[in-house]
């Protein structure tokens, strides 16, 4: 589309013509304005969302923010060019904007690379955040920060539901492959393919038991690749076991593994395939509930992860074993991971967990409130008040999203203090400072621009001293 007609935006920092935008002064891009900017690509009508988020896409391109597959990183790693570094991959789900700037500060801090910012099919849901918005969030945060470089966004559990396979498999396996193409158009290409659910541990050999598994996994596998973007392999991930049930072992992986690739190479001969594997060692995602509300202290086997990254690595070239749930882990554990060849650990709850805890208490109470009406028919007969809330309050984050991004300015601030001091700490844990070179020496993203959707953009300036805004 050409366009004639010149928008100047940013206080004349931001200039679009012609369909395209150039950038005299970067500083201003990093400023107030971003956080107008990414409100709309949120809350506007249709029109705003759709020419925010094309704007806010531009500009990470014009100053050298590109959404990146890992793959290429991780198989160095599978080939012994690194180790002793653990990628988080962590999970934005609440107050997402200010979420993702305090990660964008500590990776600016220490000079990390290797991070994803991820959301699973299942939070997509819960949190309101369809693919496109969520990629606009992270990329906006990415630029009011001022970092710089490839910027992992991943699908996480991009999961089949065994209920819904075994009435209708066509339609539950469609309804991933159609997610994916969403996410893969809005800049995701790291996809963690979760077709783990499907793991029949009744049949008599674990070839038989991975079976249904493996074809599902390759099948969306290759899907996945013919939606790939010229210059990027995306990063597949496929997993062994459901998190949260029995320890994965060595035998279950090569039966996986094996499978996998051997049914890859013959239904689609020369496709890439997994970058790593996601395997079971002792959590379960959110951890477990005690009546009072704490968590309980899981028994983590690092033997288990140790001995599959080795394998992963050795025998299919992977970059290793992932770890799931692991975010209420106690904090002492954290520098281990590197040590045993863990590849990725994926980090949620406990973010969560932190956010209800700094909301103010109204806020929270009209949260829980909501839940008494709204989720009361997953309260157990055995659950307390602690363990039915901190269950089924993530289901709260999609209807008070903007309650939520509205929240003041001091709860903001100390929220910001806290997730710069947790993502700092974890990142120095999984000794992912100074990665950024070690980022840039593997990944090579291309620029990719995208046709600008109106003549007239539907975005508005505001003035950069709005005491809504936030800072």
């Amino acid at each position: 589309m050409t366009q004639t007609k010149t928008e100047q935006l940013f206080e004349g920092a931001v200039t679009v013509r012609n369909g395209a935008i150039s950038i005299s002064d970067a500083s201003r891009v990093a400023g107030p304005y971003m956080d107008t900017l990414v409100r709309q690509a949120v809350f506007g009508n249709e029109d705003q969302k759709t020419d925010a988020r094309w704007l806010i896409w531009e500009i990470a391109q014009a100053v050298g923010i590109h959404p990146a597959s890992i793959h290429d990183l991780y198989m160095a790693r599978g080939k012994g060019a690194y180790d002793d570094v653990t990628v988080p991959a962590i999970n934005v789900r609440g107050m997402a904007y200010d979420t993702a700037r305090a990660v964008f500060r500590a990776a600016n801090k220490l000079n990390a690379g290797a991070f994803v910012l991820e959301i699973a099919r299942s939070e997509i849901a819960y949190t309101d955040q369809r693919p496109g918005e969520y990629a606009s969030v992270m990329l906006a945060a990415a630029i009011r920060e001022g970092f710089r470089g490839p910027l992992f966004i991943q699908g996480d559990h991009f999961q089949i539901s065994a209920k819904k396979f075994a009435t209708n498999p066509d339609q539950e396996a469609g309804a991933v492959k159609q997610l994916a193409v969403e996410a893969v158009a809005a800049g995701f290409y790291n996809i963690d393919i979760d077709t783990s659910t499907l793991v029949d541990l009744s049949r008599p050999t674990l070839a038989e038991q991975q079976r249904v598994n493996v074809e599902q996994c390759a099948d969306i596998a290759a899907f996945i690749r013919g939606l790939q973007p010229a210059g990027i392999t995306i990063s597949l991930g496929g997993e062994i076991g459901e998190v949260g049930t029995e320890n994965s072992t060595p035998e279950e992986l090569r039966a996986y593994m094996d499978g996998f690739n051997s049914l890859l190479g013959r239904e689609s001969p020369g496709t890439e395939g997994l970058s790593k594997v996601s395997v079971q060692s002792g959590t379960s995602h959110g951890g477990i509930v005690l009546p009072d509300g704490s968590i309980k202290e899981v028994a983590i086997d690092f033997g288990t992860l140790t001995t599959l990254s080795d394998i992963a690595r050795k025998e299919y070239g992977l970059a290793g074993a992932v770890q799931h749930g692991a975010s209420t882990l106690p904090d002492e554990l954290f520098h281990k991971f590197p040590g045993t060849g863990t590849c990725e650990i994926h980090l949620a709850t406990n973010f969560q967990n932190m956010l209800f805890d700094h909301m103010h208490e109204s806020l929270r109470r009209e949260i829980y409130a909501w839940l008494d009406v709204n989720t009361k028919d997953e309260r157990k007969p055995t659950d307390t008040d602690e363990q039915f809330y901190y269950k089924t309050r993530k289901k709260a984050l999609g209807p008070f999203k903007r309650k939520i991004w509205d929240m003041p300015a001091d709860v903001k601030e100390t929220m910001a203090r806290a997730y710069d001091e947790k993502f700092g700490f974890l990142f120095r844990q999984l000794n992912i400072h100074d990665t950024r070179d070690l980022v840039a020496k593997y990944v090579h993203t291309p620029a990719e621009h995208r046709p600008m959707p109106h003549p007239d953009l539907a975005v508005v300036e505001a003035a950069p001293d709005d005491a809504d805004l936030s800072d």
